[in-house]
């Protein structure tokens, strides 16, 4: 069965993209088959992954507007990983949606038409928790929720947390969080640590080890339309992603 992750925080800028590009390439290494699906009007992951968003004739918006099927979008980025790419016209989307019916669903079915195609698909989520974020919440079987060490980043948690918890009770009960993934850490400050101490004791959540650290090759990577595991393969970035991968897979524990 596809393993279908939303990567999801409604703050921007915590490594929700990286994570997605990182996890997903480090799967196709390991010779799963993977589509990444880029649902942010911004399309960063769409222009980290080498694809100009302001070029394309499809993306997801057209999916979601019925006009093509799913499988006429997806392209193939390298060996075992194909993107569902954006462009801005997924703001429109969004307010289209507002007045469809079963509106959470439509991520969900569109996904039906390729899930066999797939061992894993994971969902860059928009920085909010509207529309979009809930029609991943409900295509998804699990959450991933990066979590960048400080202060605004961890309030953020909370509202997601009970946003996931609506979503199980509406849309998706078998909806499971995979747990919160340290990124941007820097683990030389008390800061960033007793963060990381508080959220998992005050929500309850599994953190993920081991934790993404602080990195320039991560800002260089999209400027290359790669992932970091192809621009900095042999960076301790890109080997903490590859043992999240290993983990999801259950080919090695988590610590």
């Amino acid at each position: 069965m596809t393993r279908t992750i939303a990567v999801a925080n409604q703050k921007g800028g915590v490594a929700k993209t990286t994570t997605v590009a990182s996890v997903g390439m480090a799967l196709a290494e390991l010779g799963q088959r993977v589509l990444v699906v880029d649902l942010d009007p911004q399309a960063c992951l769409t222009f980290s992954l080498g694809l100009d968003p302001e070029a394309l004739e499809l993306s997801i918006h057209d999916v979601f507007m019925g006009r093509v099927g799913t499988a006429m979008v997806v392209r193939t980025i390298s060996t075992n990983l194909d993107l569902l790419p954006s462009t801005i016209d997924l703001t429109g989307t969004e307010i289209t949606l507002h007045d469809r019916a079963a509106r959470e669903y439509v991520l969900r079915s569109a996904l039906a038409d390729v899930n066999e195609s797939y061992d894993f698909v994971i969902i860059d989520c928009s920085p909010s928790l509207g529309v979009l974020t809930i029609n991943a919440l409900t295509a998804a079987n699990e959450v991933l929720i990066p979590l960048q060490c400080e202060t605004l980043s961890h309030r953020g948690v909370g509202q997601l947390l009970t946003t996931i918890g609506d979503v199980r009770r509406l849309t998706n009960p078998q909806l499971e969080v995979l747990g919160v993934l340290p990124t941007l850490f820097d683990g030389r400050t008390t800061h960033a640590r007793a963060v990381l101490a508080d959220v998992s004791g005050r929500f309850g959540v599994t953190v993920l080890d081991p934790p993404i650290n602080r990195s320039i090759r991560f800002a260089e990577a999209p400027a290359t339309g790669e992932s970091i595991l192809t621009s900095a393969s042999s960076s301790p970035g890109a080997a903490a992603y590859r043992v999240h991968a290993r983990q999801l897979l259950g080919q090695e524990a988590a610590a």
